[in-house]
């Protein structure tokens, strides 16, 4: 049976349809809806952000990174915490990176993608990456339970906990910077006589350095901010010494807000509004560096 094509000026055209389905009582209450939601949340967080540095403004002083904490308010400083998220997060960097751009490359370029066992950890990676912090600093309590370790408030601990939490995170954005990678790089490179192995440490993931260093950062800045596995494994909430390697007992910085938002002075609710535009501040350079590492390195193909 033959069908008939309607004449080229009245058939509606793609983008026509495309613009009546946008134009649409339903697509037009949806666009309206997202703008409200999107403005709310949006007021919220400037209103949060600005009364934060009200309240913060006359704590911002050197005394804040040189002082330790201390029952006076006028003498209290966050320095044991400043510290500590440097341990933490540098030995959860030394600990997490390497396993997790490792483990991102050998699903990606190696591993057979119709096996079961393989797509059945793919898996479980894409659901750990959405699972609470709280279950992360469980199961390191768990582990460090298991290895016959007694204060588990020390730097390796709570370092384990963070990086339990971020390397779903790496190796998922590992593996999208790896499959932005075109595939005619790797069949050039093999064609010209290189190994997969060779094609893969000397082609593929340099050339998704800038995507993997994005997501490792913006990983690393999520860590920064946790308190709640960190609580978990007994961390220290009033700390009056600097950590000195990863046996020491530490405090962080959310964790040193969280102690001082529950103090019923008033004094030291404006120190931690101080704290928080600190550790705001460092989350977003660590944000800025990632997108000027992507915008500076990343290539297009």
């Amino acid at each position: 049976m033959s069908t008939k094509l309607a004449p080229l000026g009245t058939r509606p055209s793609i983008a026509g349809r495309v613009r009546g389905g946008e134009l649409s009582p339903r697509s037009v209450a949806f666009l309206v809806l997202l703008w409200i939601c999107l403005f709310i949340a949006l007021s919220f967080l400037v209103t949060l952000i600005v009364t934060t540095f009200i309240d913060g403004m006359g704590r911002l002083d050197a005394g804040l990174i040189t002082e330790y904490p201390s029952s006076d308010p006028e003498r209290a400083g966050a320095r044991p915490a400043i510290l500590g998220s440097i341990w933490v997060i540098a030995v959860t960097a030394v600990l997490t990176i390497p396993l997790g751009v490792a483990a991102a490359l050998h699903l990606e370029e190696f591993a057979d993608k119709k096996n079961r066992f393989n797509r059945f950890i793919e898996l479980n990676v894409q659901n750990l990456a959405a699972v609470p912090s709280i279950v992360y600093g469980l199961l390191a309590l768990s582990a460090l339970s298991l290895l016959g370790v007694r204060d588990k408030n020390i730097v390796i601990g709570g370092a384990l906990a963070l990086g339990l939490l971020i390397l779903p995170v790496i190796i998922i954005s590992t593996r999208e910077a790896l499959r932005a990678v075109p595939l005619d790089i790797r069949q050039a490179s093999i064609a010209l006589g290189a190994s997969e192995v060779q094609t893969a440490f000397r082609q593929t993931l340099p050339a998704a350095v800038p995507g993997i260093a994005t997501g490792t950062i913006l990983a690393l800045s999520r860590a920064l901010g946790e308190a709640a596995p960190l609580l978990l494994l007994g961390a220290l909430v009033f700390v009056s010494f600097d950590p000195n390697g990863l046996l020491s007992g530490f405090t962080t910085m959310p964790i040193q807000i969280f102690n001082w938002t529950g103090r019923p002075q008033e004094e030291f609710h404006t120190l931690a509004s101080a704290a928080s535009i600190l550790l705001l501040v460092i989350l977003l350079a660590m944000n800025a560096i990632a997108i000027i590492i992507r915008n500076r390195f990343q290539q297009r193909w």
